[in-house]
């Protein structure tokens, strides 16, 4: 290669190369990524030749060339209206998006020529597993608690029926979200609403976004100060209750949240979330294993103010001692329901309709997934769905086939009935404390994102910002549990209508006005069932309301768990 600053009359050698590499192969159209990866990187090279190239040689590098190239800036991004600029050609069109960071463009075309841009702003690194874990966890909330109770109040059979409805119309909501996000390249749930009602849009989702995940948040917390005295006192072997501050509820949730939630909280991507999504979902496994367990070894029914240790050669002493018209008392009482209709019924379907709620965390996730595509994200979410709904079903099939209608609206409450010091439950207790302790990062998320894109869009990443956000939602929500007793009635509301447009309402009317009427005509079948499922939205968050509002005014609580 020539020095520069030295004319000459003819082409240099690398510069010839450069110019009939970039040109077009004889009978093809022109594309820039059918070239070879060799191609791209004397190309990538020819930036520097023709750059260094005198002036004067000009006439002799005029080839045919029909490739724009991008001009970097200092900033590290292309300058806009610079952009390579990709004609269309039939069956295989490309997007080329106008705000790509360098580092993410660098990356693109390292892979394949055939992969499509990704719309973020920094290359995705979590694995397939992690991402599972990640939204299994988000899936996974404290309703598991209370499962046992709906199916009390629904029967085994019916209770399936609706948990697997609920199942797959939740599967189906989340293909809206990622056909939405995939035809506008937005991985933001705020900026689908954007994009199909405007402003008014963006701010319904973002509330909703808000008002849900504090509700979630706000019950998570609510478990620990209620469930994490109990297990001190268990430890310590307290029979009585004291007012010392380790066994009072409200210091300790505090505790926590400033120990254990506030540094998971400030974690930046939510990929790193992954191994204590892992850990969470592994406590939330034993607690299964554990009530699987002791549906064979607690007696049923369980005999007048039992302290009973779950041993089997007890359950057998009591047995011989029941009268024979106790035995049939006894025999309809543990007789499993199949079918059950009651007020209660109506009551705990929307609870198991909340029981899934993830879309919030499906497109974070989607965003951070390594090489993301809408079909891999699909699965993601199909077999978290699938594993939260066989152990949903477990765990409310064996906790109720225990207690039959004795149980409780949260089932570890029923379990003090046989021994409040028994050894496995009460590090089931640990378990399920542990779980919620690291699901609140993880809700936390979506919540600073909606946040950040109401007040703070346009802005450069602040640490500073980053972490009041994070501080600031904690101490609302602390001292929301700690001075609301009556928090349920407000888990209720927020449940009865943020939750209905999250996963109904919301991806159905996304999908109906950004999909384009030249790809699906508004009467097209998609568009049709995605109006219907919006109607199916609407309808849980009308009777959600009326059953909540009659329990307020007959003034009888069912409070079934909540997720």
């Amino acid at each position: 290669m020539s020095t520069p600053g030295i004319r000459t009359g003819k082409p240099q050698a690398a510069e010839v190369e450069c110019a009939n590499l970039t040109a077009a192969p004889p009978g093809w159209p022109h594309r820039r990524d059918t070239l070879s990866q060799r191609r791209r990187g004397v190309i990538s090279d020819c930036i520097g030749v023709r750059a260094s190239a005198p002036r004067g040689g000009a006439r002799a590098m005029e080839a045919p060339v029909q490739t724009e190239m991008v001009e970097l800036v200092p900033n590290g991004k292309h300058s806009e209206g610079l952009l390579p600029v990709v004609t269309p050609t039939a069956g295989n069109q490309r997007v080329e998006s106008p705000r790509r960071s360098c580092v993410e463009g660098e990356g693109f075309l390292q892979k394949s020529p055939s992969k499509e841009p990704h719309f973020t702003d920094f290359e995705g690194k979590t694995s397939f597993g992690m991402s599972v874990f990640n939204l299994s966890n988000a899936i996974m909330g404290s309703g598991i608690l209370g499962l046992a109770y709906a199916m009390a109040n629904t029967g085994i059979i019916l209770f399936l029926f609706l948990l697997t409805a609920i199942a797959l119309l939740s599967s189906y909501s989340i293909h809206l979200l990622l056909k939405s996000s995939g035809i506008v390249g937005i991985r933001a749930y705020e900026q689908l609403g954007y994009r199909a009602f405007g402003m008014p849009g963006k701010l319904a989702a973002a509330l909703a976004i808000t008002l849900q995940n504090i509700g979630a948040m706000s019950s998570y917390l609510y478990i620990i100060k209620s469930e994490l005295p109990l297990v001190i006192r268990a430890f310590l072997n307290l029979q009585d209750h004291t007012s010392d501050w380790y066994v009072n509820g409200n210091y300790l949730v505090i505790l926590v949240s400033v120990i254990v939630i506030l540094p998971l909280a400030l974690m930046r991507q939510l990929g790193y979330l992954g191994y204590s999504s892992g850990f969470s979902l592994s406590c939330m496994v034993f607690f299964l294993i554990a009530v699987i367990y002791k549906k064979f070894h607690v007696p049923c029914p369980l005999p007048p103010n039992s302290n009973t240790t779950g041993n089997v050669s007890l359950t057998e002493v009591i047995k011989e001692e029941v009268p024979l018209e106790v035995e049939t008392e006894a025999a309809a009482f543990c007789t499993p329901s199949y079918f059950t209709l009651n007020i209660q019924t109506a009551y705990t379907i929307p609870i198991m309709a909340f029981a899934f709620v993830c879309h919030p965390e499906v497109l974070p996730i989607y965003t951070e997934l390594k090489d993301p595509s809408k079909r891999k994200m699909q699965h993601i979410s199909n077999l978290s769905i699938a594993v939260m709904y066989v152990m949903y079903f477990l765990a409310a099939l064996f906790g109720y086939l225990t207690f039959y209608d004795g149980v409780e609206s949260e089932l570890l409450h029923t379990y003090n009935k046989v021994d409040p010091f028994d050894v496995l439950i009460l590090c089931v207790r640990v378990a399920v404390l542990t779980a919620v302790t690291l699901t609140v990062p993880i809700v936390l998320f979506p919540v600073r994102r909606a946040i950040q894109q109401m007040l703070f869009q346009s802005q450069e990443f602040s640490w500073l910002r980053h972490t009041l956000i994070a501080t600031s939602l904690l101490i609302c929500i602390n001292l929301l549990v700690i001075f609301a007793p009556t928090i349920l009635g407000i888990f209720g509301i927020i449940g009865a209508t943020s939750a209905p447009c999250l996963i109904f309402i919301f991806p159905a009317i996304f999908y109906f006005r950004i999909v384009p009427t030249e790809k699906e005509p508004a009467r097209s079948t998609p568009k049709i069932l995605a109006l219907c499922f919006a109607v199916l939205g609407l309808l849980l968050m009308t009777m959600s309301l009326s059953f909540i509002i009659i329990d307020w005014v007959s003034g009888t609580g069912h409070h079934g768990g909540s997720h």
